[in-house]
């Protein structure tokens, strides 16, 4: 009787560190992954940004953003 306790209670805990384990890895690999896809994101974002025909703006104190120089200001104001 006792040898089945503690056969039972060793099979559990083998199954709750496995699974703890799995959990782990799992989520360390995800995690690895989403911050591989934020560091792409970025990269393709600053190489968008570098070509010639983007234009930065700036957020103006009616809460439009508008282009930063004045070359291309909006006109209507």
């Amino acid at each position: 009787m006792l040898l089945r306790i503690l056969l039972f209670v060793g099979l559990g805990l083998l199954i709750y560190f496995g699974v703890r384990r799995i959990w782990k890895d799992w989520s360390t690999k995800f995690n690895q992954d989403a911050e591989e896809a934020k560091r792409l994101a970025r990269e393709r974002d600053r190489a968008e940004r570098a070509q010639p025909g983007v234009i930065d703006l700036k957020r103006d104190e009616d809460g439009t953003y508008r282009p930063k120089d004045g070359s291309d200001a909006d006109k209507r104001h």
